[in-house]
């Protein structure tokens, strides 16, 4: 009943709030009205004194005085006849300076407000909506959240905060925050399950990821002190791995990421979804690097079992690349890459290809051959499908023009 008594207040409001201009208008067009009769009054009065004192004949008196009656009817049946309005506005116009309002639509307005929009306000909500719904207090759909994120959370918060030693509660809880954003609320729950359940290797990654997450990706000390504990407990731990490489790139250590990037890169299986992740970071931390700490070849094989896949460099290429100097490897770099490139054009349908070209253009500075590859790409992998976007999520990645080369 509430519901109801609420919704008729709302429905008045909006009439009221709809309706203050239609009335505001017309009362200015009944003032205007009055002002206007009042000047054809003082016309008459007027006319009668040029009469008496000889300025005009009675002939032209009368002829006068007939013309004002006819204005001063007009004004009077305004309200009630449209061609009443248009005669008396025109002569309005010469004996006032200003054309008077039109109300001939006000009625129809205020008639529609008043009934049309409160009933097919109702209509579209019996419609559409459910009147007969009881009410929902929080209690009870905190006891049947179904599939609202919210509500299970604040059932295992409620919970929690009657339990606050139960660190399973913590540990289902945690992972749950991290999705969701609420890192400060993360943190707290990731370090209540390890001192309530132990470390182990998941909730330490977890830990530490919320902190490097908080911290706008850099891998702090307490983040890199969770990981290595994961690491020790889990020594074949990609995840600890790539954030503790990450930190050995973020402190300017780069012979040591690139190691550490390429320790993974060797550990992990061909088909695993990182890999075009480490492979980036191996071409970043490969600029500059001496030879006597990292290979010279940028680009690590994105398919180890596949080895002469389009841009793999061979065995051989890398061997020769340790005896070259940097101009001379260099420039056996770029045309590796320029034969990549002339490969996908006789062969486009090949996305490993692709991503590994518009990605060697990006780490050789060359922006415009990168966006250049990147618009080929997505001719044969439309941005549409998942090859494109994983393309065009990568050339963001890189810092090239996306919005120029997608149509």
């Amino acid at each position: 009943m509430l519901f109801w008594i609420f919704s008729a207040l709302l429905t008045v409001l909006a009439a009221v709030l709809l309706l203050s201009p239609l009335l505001r208008a017309s009362a200015r067009a009944t003032r205007y009205d009055e002002g206007e009769a009042a000047v054809y009054r003082d016309q008459l009065r007027e006319l009668e004194r040029d009469k008496a004192g000889g300025l005009i004949s009675p002939e032209e008196a009368d002829y006068a005085r007939a013309e004002i009656g006819r204005r001063l009817l007009a004004v009077a049946g305004r309200t009630s006849s449209e061609d009443g309005v248009d005669e008396a506005g025109s002569g309005a116009t010469g004996a006032a300076g200003e054309k008077p309002p039109r109300r001939s639509g006000y009625g129809l307005s205020q008639a529609f407000i008043l009934l049309c929009l409160p009933l097919i306000g109702l209509a579209g909500y019996l419609e559409i909506g459910s009147p007969g719904t009881p009410d929902a207090p929080l209690a009870a759909r905190i006891e049947n959240p179904g599939d609202d994120v919210n509500l299970l959370i604040a059932k295992v918060e409620r919970h929690l905060a009657d339990n606050p030693d139960d660190g399973n509660g913590w540990n289902v809880l945690a992972p749950v925050y991290f999705r969701v954003g609420r890192l400060d609320d993360a943190e707290l729950a990731f370090r209540n399950a390890v001192r309530l359940l132990g470390p182990d290797p998941e909730r330490l990654n977890g830990l530490g990821e919320t902190l490097v997450t908080r911290n706008d990706g850099i891998v702090t000390e307490d983040a890199a002190k969770a990981f290595e504990a994961a690491r020790k407990m889990e020594p074949n731990n990609p995840r600890a791995d790539y954030y503790l490489a990450l930190a050995l790139e973020q402190g300017g250590r780069r012979a040591e990421a690139l190691k550490a990037f390429q320790e993974i890169a060797a550990a992990s299986p061909a088909n695993a979804p990182w890999m075009d992740l480490i492979n980036r970071h191996i071409a970043t931390n490969s600029e500059g690097v001496p030879l006597a700490n990292a290979p010279a070849v940028p680009l690590a094989p994105a398919n180890p079992a596949n080895p002469a896949a389009p841009g793999n460099p061979t065995a051989g290429d890398i061997a020769a690349s340790q005896d070259m100097s940097a101009a001379d490897r260099d420039q056996m770099i770029r045309g590796m890459v320029e034969s990549l490139d002339q490969r996908l054009k006789d062969d486009p349908n090949n996305f490993e290809g692709w991503m590994r070209l518009v990605r060697s253009y990006a780490m050789l500075k060359d922006k415009a051959r990168a966006e250049a590859a990147l618009k080929d790409g997505l001719k044969a992998f439309p941005a549409d499908g998942a090859e494109g976007q994983q393309l065009v999520a990568m050339a963001r990645e890189l810092g090239l023009d996306v919005e120029e080369v997608t149509p």
